[in-house]
């Protein structure tokens, strides 16, 4: 098949351009002038016949074209720079990039990672943490691990493990609850889903709390526990995310009550295709927390 005309420098000169949102910036590092880079996006924005940046006071902005751009290029130049890697170094190496909501990184995947790395010492593994807010393709992610139910549009999702919710508190403010109700006394600690307190207390046989209850919410389940141990109120979150607060009493668990709202998912786009780095990943992870392989 031939191939039409692909306008590497061009090409190259926008990606660097779109992710500092700045030709200057661009410039440096591409190691040539100001007016290079500028010709050059504007020769690629002739060749597409489109506009790609849109000029603002505060500097540039990416047009609906380039950015849908800019997440392709980042996939490809990485993709080729991978493979260029593992040629000058003589060797077969893989990069797989992971993004993992922070609850999940700290209480399951950051004590493993040693074993992973031991077991396969050819695989180069780039982790990021999100707050299950997470957008794969423009984050040039081979796979997401998110908290929910596992559908996501044009996305495979392989089950991980529950993540039951229960209280969890400070020592101090867990001698001040003696039934489930007492925690309605208290500041409640949640994520951004409202119903979690809800459901814990319709479990626990009580009232749900009022739509005026003091309440702070949090994007990572991580910060939250740090306030919960401060002792700003009482957090809901899954306690087997923090077994390390638990055995060292930091935190307790006042009632055994616990919910679950959703899972643990390892989730890829399904226009991304599988490396062997990736299978791998997910082979050794299904493994991790205990369940079987596919056919």
């Amino acid at each position: 098949m031939t191939r039409s005309y692909i306008p590497l420098n061009a090409l190259r000169a926008f990606e660097a351009a779109a992710r500092h949102l700045s030709f200057t910036h661009a410039a440096i590092e591409l190691n040539v002038t100001h007016s290079a880079i500028s010709q050059q996006v504007k020769a690629l924005e002739a060749h597409l016949n489109c506009q790609l940046f849109a000029r603002v006071s505060r500097g540039l902005m990416l047009t609906t074209e380039g950015e849908n751009l800019l997440p392709v290029l980042n996939d490809s130049f990485d993709r080729i720079a991978d493979t260029l890697d593992r040629f000058a170094a003589s060797q077969r190496r893989e990069k797989l990039k992971v993004g993992v909501v922070g609850t999940f990184a700290t209480g399951f995947l950051f004590p493993r990672l040693e074993h992973f790395r031991r077991r396969f010492p050819h695989v180069d593994l780039h982790l990021s943490t999100h707050n299950n807010r997470v957008d794969p393709a423009a984050e040039g992610l081979d796979y997401a691990i998110r908290f929910g139910s596992g559908a996501w549009h044009g996305t495979e999702a392989i089950f991980l493990c529950d993540a039951p919710l229960s209280p969890l508190c400070s020592p101090a403010l867990a001698t001040e609850l003696q039934y489930p109700a007492d925690v309605l006394r208290f500041t409640l600690l949640r994520s951004y889903r409202r119903d979690e307190w809800s459901a814990w207390l319709q479990a626990a046989g009580e009232r749900e709390p009022s739509p005026t209850h003091p309440v702070m919410v949090f994007d990572s389940s991580v910060t939250m526990l740090e306030a919960a141990q401060a002792g700003a109120g009482i957090a809901i979150a899954p306690p087997g995310m923090f077994t390390h607060l638990l055995n060292t009493e930091r935190v307790v668990q006042p009632f055994s009550t616990q919910i679950s709202l959703g899972g643990y998912w390892l989730t890829r786009l399904q226009s991304r295709p599988e490396t062997a780095a990736m299978r791998d990943f997910a082979a050794w992870i299904a493994i991790q927390a205990g369940q079987p392989q596919g056919d």
